[in-house]
């Protein structure tokens, strides 16, 4: 594989748009290289402002300093300034705009029924979805930069958001009520100027560019593929796919020639998408992109010899931790129950929940795999097996669904006018919300009866549906007369944790580590705990001699201590990469055979017990 520079970050940077969009599967490298291009157009003497949209934002990690809403200085970077949207600051503040001017002039159960109606998971994504809006679509609020960079959710999150200028602008000129399920249609109908003008920048060529940014790797292609495609008939066309992570092997170590390997075949597979893109090569580096100096060596050196020799490996300093086998062994001794894999997006939840699920339907278990994430490609990663049943939370058919059912039973006796008030309202964004929610409610119940291993969405997406489940219980203790009987239990059900059982999956670096554990502290709010971590893809535990991965198996040891030390109180399963591409039955297997540390007080994979 040709990792030349020819096409380097460095050359894009001499002359970009005055916008720039970072997207891709979670995973890919989005937040490094939003990260060290804002740095190089700051170092070239450019005014730069980096915005976070990820609900799961890790930039205050990768700069090095705490992030608020508003701009805040980068030490050691003059003239880049950092900020993140934090969707719950900004939802407390949007319900504030519109309940504050009522109080003390309605009765308080009026404005309290305002606040409930104000509090779920589309409130926050409207809330924040305004914030990004001021800031491309409000020319005074970047006057003071020259460049504006956005580090954006992982994909499925980002195309929700990019495509909600023209969904609640749609949703303004059709209303006629002045209510919508966010309460007040006044609040909104402010922002028309602004959803307007944002919609213009981002179809803007000579405004905006969309980065996708993507690995090597068949899901991770196949994802920039359906964004660029589904981005374009939005009208955002201007775009540059940034490969990351490229790797070419040094010697014939068989592991490296494997990862090399794979990655060419991934890029022969999206070899016509490719050569209708516009592409910027970044080869892979020996370290973790966290910190101004690393950040800064990805643009000024790109291709810099990694000096580890093969004597330096420090693979006899990990802990002891389990294999996946061990976990799945715990897991099934319950028959049934639900089995949630979470975690930062690109860390393999999906490839994690599709071994455990095959592995439990080969011990002869009944299993239903499923996923909440809007990117999935659950099918593909599990393949056929019998006893194991495959489905997918689609949200336009969940949406169309949850239409027919309100229209069939809540609107069967209205007049024409009542039925056209409530069709008004099922078009509105949030309706979809509250589709994905049912679903996933009845996806969890058939846990009473088999194996359910749900997929989940990356971190962000995922604590938006937990936020919702918590509203919703909320809602249903009022009204449980008219609730399914699904939706009455789900939250009782997650919290049960001998009926739900959630592994929090990780990479064995900074980031996702630090998120991982920021996901626990959560779950743990919600009186969710979790029940295993699952470190994925360890270089570590390769077997590999080639010096960069080496290097980077060296970087992995304190992380993978973290993780047993500090986060993971009950279970830890270690999880080596593996030579071929974990897809299918057969494949997954590889993730079972591999050897893991000995455990140091027997029972499962329990491997640091306190």
């Amino acid at each position: 594989m040709n990792v030349a520079t020819e096409n380097s970050l460095t050359r894009f940077l001499e002359s970009p748009t005055r916008f720039l969009f970072f997207t891709g599967k979670g995973g890919v490298g989005k937040t490094s290289l939003a990260c060290a291009s804002a740095i190089a157009l700051a170092d070239q003497g450019k005014r730069v402002l980096l915005v976070s949209t990820d609900p799961a934002s890790n930039l205050d990690e990768v700069l090095g300093v705490k992030l608020r809403p508003t701009p805040t200085d980068v030490p050691g970077v003059p003239r880049l300034a950092a900020l993140n949207i934090d969707p719950a600051a900004a939802a407390a503040a949007y319900r504030e705009k519109l309940v504050g001017p009522y109080r003390g002039k309605l009765p308080e159960a009026i404005v309290r029924s305002m606040e409930e109606q104000l509090s779920g998971a589309c409130t926050m994504e409207i809330a924040a979805f305004d914030e990004f809006s001021k800031l491309l679509g409000e020319p005074a609020a970047t006057a003071a930069f020259d460049h504006v960079l956005f580090d954006t959710a992982p994909t499925g999150h980002t195309l929700r958001l990019m495509k909600l200028p023209t969904a609640w602008t749609g949703f303004l000129e059709s209303s006629t009520t002045g209510n919508s399920c966010l309460g007040p249609l006044a609040g909104l109908e402010k922002q028309r100027g602004i959803y307007e003008n944002a919609v213009a920048s981002l179809a803007d060529a000579a405004r905006t560019t969309l980065v996708l940014v993507s690995r090597a790797q068949r899901a991770a292609l196949a994802e920039a593929e359906r964004t660029s495609g589904e981005l374009a008939a939005i009208g955002v066309r201007n775009q540059r796919l940034v490969l990351n992570g490229l790797f070419q092997a040094a010697d014939s170590d068989p592991v490296a020639l494997a990862l090399q390997e794979r990655g060419r075949e991934a890029l022969a597979a999206a070899h016509p998408f490719l050569s209708r893109m516009p592409l910027t090569k970044v080869p892979l580096k020996s370290n973790n992109l966290v910190g101004i100096p690393a950040l800064r060596a990805l643009t000024a050196s790109e291709s810099s010899p990694c000096s580890v020799r093969p004597s330096e490996e420090a693979n006899a300093a990990l802990p002891a931790t389990g294999s996946l086998s061990e976990l799945v062994d715990d897991l099934a001794q319950a028959g049934r129950g639900v089995v949630m894999t979470m975690g930062k997006g690109g860390v393999g939840k999906t490839t994690i929940a599709a071994a455990v699920a095959t592995e439990l339907a080969r011990r002869g278990h009944k299993v239903h795999l499923s996923t909440t994430d809007p990117a999935a490609h659950i099918a593909a990663a599990a393949g056929q097996l019998a006893g194991l049943h495959v489905s997918r939370i689609d949200p336009q058919a969940e949406t169309r669904a949850y239409v027919e059912q309100v229209l069939a039973t809540a609107g069967k006796n209205l007049d024409a006018n009542g039925r056209a008030l409530l069709e008004e309202d099922l078009r509105s964004p949030c309706t979809e919300e509250i589709a994905v929610f049912r679903a996933f409610a009845r996806t969890v119940a058939q846990g009473q009866d088999a194996f359910v291993v749900l997929d989940t969405a990356p971190t962000g997406h995922t604590l938006l549906l937990l936020d919702a489940t918590e509203s919703y219980h909320r809602e249903v203790a009022r009204k449980a007369s008219d609730m399914p009987e699904e939706v009455r239990n789900l939250l009782p059900r997650l919290r049960d944790g001998d009926f739900t059982r959630v592994l929090v999956v990780t990479l064995p670096e900074a980031t996702p580590v630090h998120e991982a554990g920021a996901l626990q502290d959560d779950l743990r709010r919600a009186q969710i705990e979790p029940f295993a971590w699952v470190i994925n893809q360890s270089f570590a535990e390769s077997g590999s001699r080639d010096p960069l991965l080496l290097a980077r198996g060296r970087g992995e040891v304190q992380f993978i201590r973290e993780v047993v030390e500090q986060h993971s109180k009950k279970r830890t399963a270690l999880v080596p990469w593996v030579t071929e591409e974990p897809v299918g039955p057969e494949r997954l297997q590889q993730l079972f055979q591999a050897a893991s540390h000995e455990v140091a007080t027997g029972g499962g994979c329990r491997c640091n017990p306190n």
